[in-house]
């Protein structure tokens, strides 16, 4: 869960790499995987669609007990918002999710307003605060 997810656990990540155009994903999920490299591709095994990953620096350390590295994966199924825009995500998203334009290299990122599908609080349109969509 990306809540699970602490800063120095992708504090050596240099790159994040796109496999699609985010800009019409409302959110996507994070996991840390457990990858056999530091950099490339890693094989996708779960349901939905592999967005995204993270590439790690040449200062980032192997698990000595298994020899691999945790590094974030970012991925879709396929009940979530931009397959099924009326099924069961159609507001909030789930527990990982968070809008992928808050996201870089050794930051978690966040939800938005935007990543939870729904208008901003009328207690917040009257204070003028708006979040990032």
């Amino acid at each position: 869960m990306s809540s699970l997810i602490t800063d120095d656990e992708i504090s050596h990540e240099t790159e994040l790499v796109w496999l699609e155009d985010i800009s019409g994903l409302d959110y996507v999920r994070q996991s840390l995987d457990r990858l056999p490299t530091r950099r490339s591709k890693p094989a996708y095994h779960r349901d939905g669609r592999m967005v995204g990953y993270a590439l790690l620096g040449p200062k980032a350390k192997a698990s000595p007990s298994s020899g691999t590295w945790r590094r974030r994966v970012f991925w879709v199924l396929p009940h979530d918002r931009d397959s099924e825009p009326d099924g069961l995500y159609a507001t909030g998203a789930p527990a990982e999710a968070i809008d992928p334009r808050t996201l870089a290299p050794g930051s978690k990122g966040r939800k938005t307003e935007r990543s939870e599908g729904g208008p901003p609080s009328s207690a917040m349109r009257e204070l003028g605060i708006t979040l990032p969509l």
